[in-house]
Parts: C-alpha cells; sequence; structure tokens
C-alpha cells in the first residue's frame, strides 16, 4: 500500500510541475500575443510589411500619382467655380482620372518615356542639322 501512495504522489507532483510549466509556457503566449496586438505594434508591423514590399510600395506610389493627378485634373476642369453641378462634375473627372492613372501606370509611363525620347531626338537631330548647315 505504501508504494502505491509513493508512486500515487510521484505521479501527482510529476503532474504538477507539468501543469506549473504549462502554466508558465502560457502566460508567456499570452503575453506575447498582448504586446503584438497593442496597436502601435500593430502600425509598426504594417508599416514594416509595407517597407518591406516591393509590390506594395509600386501600389502605393502609383495610387498617389493617381491621386494627385486626379486632383490636377479636377482644378484645371473646375478652377475656383462655386457652380455646384461643376463642382460635381469635377469630382467625377477626379476619381475617373486617378482610377485611370492608378490602374494603367506602366502604360502611362511607357508612353511617355517614348514621348520623352522622341522630343529628345528630334531636338538633337534639329540641332546637329543646324551645325552642319
Amino acid at each position: 500500500m505504501k508504494n502505491e501512495m509513493e508512486l500515487l504522489n510521484e505521479k501527482i507532483i510529476s503532474l504538477e510541475n507539468i501543469r506549473a510549466h504549462e502554466l508558465k509556457l502560457l502566460k508567456e503566449h499570452f503575453y506575447f500575443v498582448h504586446e503584438e496586438l497593442k496597436p502601435i505594434n500593430l502600425v509598426k508591423n504594417t508599416l514594416k510589411e509595407i517597407t518591406s514590399s516591393s509590390e506594395i510600395k509600386k501600389n502605393l506610389l502609383d495610387n498617389a500619382v493617381g491621386l494627385a493627378t486626379g486632383y490636377i485634373s479636377k482644378k484645371i476642369a473646375v478652377g475656383s467655380s462655386h457652380n455646384p453641378i461643376k463642382n460635381i462634375l469635377g469630382t467625377i473627372l477626379q476619381f475617373a482620372v486617378a482610377n485611370t492613372v492608378s490602374k494603367h501606370s506602366d502604360l502611362i509611363k511607357t508612353v511617355g518615356q517614348n514621348l520623352i525620347e522622341r522630343i529628345f531626338k528630334h531636338k538633337l537631330h534639329t540641332a546637329d542639322e543646324e551645325l552642319s548647315n
């Protein structure tokens, strides 16, 4: 009977040690999760993701260029008009231009580069003709 009691006590002590160890691990995990879910840490982790991903950077840049282009096109079309219909149409134009530019930024960049190359080639060709005459 004493051996059974000793074995039972050893098993109880062993289970209590396991429980204490698992409780310690649970508390550590809880602290880790608690720290990760703090708003400042969520913002930090999101910013790290944004700065580490080149695709996100490109999308952000394309959207910023699209928004700027849309805003400029609205200012050009509407100006400082106080006409509500003109302002509504200007806002629609702004969103349409912003959306188009952000979705087709690669095509716009390619066309812009080709246009710039043509302008410089034309100027160089014109300058060469003037020097040869």
